[in-house]
């Protein structure tokens, strides 16, 4: 089975790590009761945790390593595109040298931490005259926009990374125009995608 490669913000894996681990977190309070025993109360599940290993081998080893490092200095929070899991917004957490690098080889692990907060930090206004999380929509519901909207049509090969850059548009944005696509690591021939 061919893996399409690993993604972060702008940052596209030449190949994708070694292993992966995801770890789901559920949290749960306990609380006293007479006679030293307890009762657990469930609160829900938490944040997932994603992290992996990988190795960049050969002349540009350690250059790819300082480009991957370069996007672990960013700030806030990006879109992960996994091969296999769904797409998710994510921070990063950790990047870890795990040997000291030779000049053709470098084993690195990473980790990060899924993002629930499901918007850009900006709100906007409700019918009701409240605050909801902006959802990247503008238009109400059967009404018309008042911008002319860019739809492409996916032949095949098509990836949304790739329509992203043929557009100028990032990739996260994209994703956020198309909450029809379920999962942007599969696009097929006939699709529409909205650009923004």
């Amino acid at each position: 089975m061919n893996l399409s490669p690993m993604r972060y913000k702008e940052y596209t894996w030449p190949h994708n790590p070694e292993t992966f681990v995801m770890e789901y977190r559920r949290q749960v309070a306990a609380h006293k009761v007479p006679f030293g025993r307890c009762v657990l109360q469930d609160l829900g599940m938490t944040y997932r945790i994603f992290r992996g290993e990988g190795v960049f081998a050969g002349p540009e080893a350690y250059e790819e390593f300082k480009r991957l490092e370069e996007v672990f200095r960013q700030e806030g929070a990006g879109l992960l595109i996994h091969p296999v899991w769904q797409t998710e917004r994510a921070y990063f957490l950790s990047l870890t040298v795990t040997e000291e690098p030779r000049p053709d080889y470098v084993r690195y692990q990473f980790c990060f931490w899924e993002d629930w907060g499901g918007y850009d930090g900006s709100l906007t206004e409700n019918d009701d005259g409240g605050t909801a999380p902006w959802t990247g929509n503008s238009e109400e519901s059967g009404g018309t926009s008042s911008q002319e909207k860019t739809t492409y049509l996916v032949c095949k090969g098509d990836t949304l990374w790739g329509i992203a850059r043929r557009y100028g548009v990032k990739l996260a944005d994209l994703v956020a125009a198309n909450p029809q696509i379920k999962n942007p690591n599969l696009i097929y021939p006939g699709n529409e995608v909205i650009i923004p």
